[in-house]
């Protein structure tokens, strides 16, 4: 038994993430005349559902199917679809008649993470349209799915849900959790899911847990932000500006956080204690932000010493999101060593004068 579908809507589709990539990183794009050819796309969810229910036939059928979603449309009606549920303006798409599938596999492979040689067949297989044949339905054999085949805006946002509820993988072993199947998995491809840019550094350090904890949980507030606290001030000022919520809130407790605590523009969205701070930003960004404090235990030469891991996370929206994210750089460069470097040093002094 084989079935045959369109472009699958889920995280990992190689169609799918060509479509997310162009709609997020081109407000304005120029395409061939195929993005208005018809297709049926079909969530991975209902793939699944058809594959799990063919594997428990009481007998083996032989035939070809088509399967497909409730919905016919156009590849352009689908990346509008994608823009407008991603919270991305309207996409400018203006259709060229000499833009070859050669061509147009390379333009995808430069501007998307998509490769190349990835790009060039699924370039020429929408050159036709995808649509499934009554004729070859499955209907007769595999009813659909209780609850009913999803439409595209179902599909896509069962494909997002992962981000819009702030799930992004910050380690490995974070990915490594079971996900759902249409969402990112650890096997998935590096250019599969959501864009996620990360700044990460780490130092050891001989200084004690427990103060290493304190200065981490003591951040923001009065306390600051361990060096370059006018940036982050001036930051607060610019987010004032526009309607955030700025530093003004400050913290609930000078020592002690909790899930749910405010601390300035950011809010403590995980903690445990000793080991782990995850701090979401609430400040007006083109995207979402994650500023991650973890702390382990490293043997070197036989010495207990620790290792403190900064990281800090963006899931750009668009390509606004992305040109944000690379023109703060150089501004991350020195911040974000600054406060690394300041914190070893407050819990160095912390021990030092435990143990004067």
């Amino acid at each position: 038994m084989e079935f045959r579908a369109g472009i699958i809507i889920g995280s990992g589709s190689a169609s799918f993430e060509m479509l997310r990539h162009l709609t997020h990183r081109l407000p304005i794009m120029t395409t061939p005349k195929w993005v208005t050819n018809r297709t049926q796309p079909i969530a991975i969810r209902d793939v699944l559902w058809y594959l799990s229910q063919a594997a428990q036939l009481p007998r083996p059928v032989n035939g070809i199917f088509d399967i497909g979603g409730p919905e016919v449309l156009t590849y352009e009606k689908m990346m509008q679809a994608f823009a407008r549920i991603s919270g991305l303006r309207k996409r400018w798409i203006i259709k060229v008649p000499v833009l070859s599938p050669g061509l147009s596999s390379l333009w995808i492979g430069f501007v998307t993470p998509v490769p190349t040689s990835l790009a060039r067949p699924l370039v020429h297989s929408l050159i036709s349209e995808v649509v499934a044949d009554p004729a070859k339905s499955v209907a007769a054999i595999i009813p659909n799915p209780p609850q009913g085949l999803l439409n595209l805006d179902q599909s896509i946002e069962l494909a997002l849900s992962r981000t819009t509820e702030n799930q992004v993988e910050t380690r490995w072993s974070d990915a490594s959790m079971p996900t759902a199947p249409w969402q990112k998995a650890q096997s998935d491809p590096s250019w599969a899911g959501e864009t996620i840019l990360k700044d990460f550094r780490e130092t050891i350090t001989d200084a004690t847990p427990e103060s290493i904890w304190k200065c981490i949980e003591s951040i923001g507030g009065d306390t600051g932000w361990y060096g370059a606290d006018f940036l982050w001030w001036a930051r607060g000022v610019i987010d004032r500006i526009f309607g955030g919520v700025g530093l003004r809130r400050g913290r609930r407790d000078p020592e002690h956080l909790r899930i749910g605590d405010s601390l300035d523009f950011w809010r403590v969205e995980e903690i445990i204690p000793g080991k782990k701070l995850k701090l979401y930003a609430e400040m007006i960004l083109p995207g979402k932000a994650w500023l991650e404090f973890r702390l382990e235990d490293v043997d070197v030469d036989g010495k207990k010493m620790q290792r403190i891991i900064q990281e800090a996370i963006f899931s750009p929206r668009g390509l606004g999101g992305t040109l944000y994210w690379y023109s703060v750089l150089p501004l991350h460069a020195f911040v974000f060593p600054t406060m690394l470097r300041n914190l070893v040093r407050s819990a160095k002094r912390k021990d030092f004068h435990k143990n004067a």
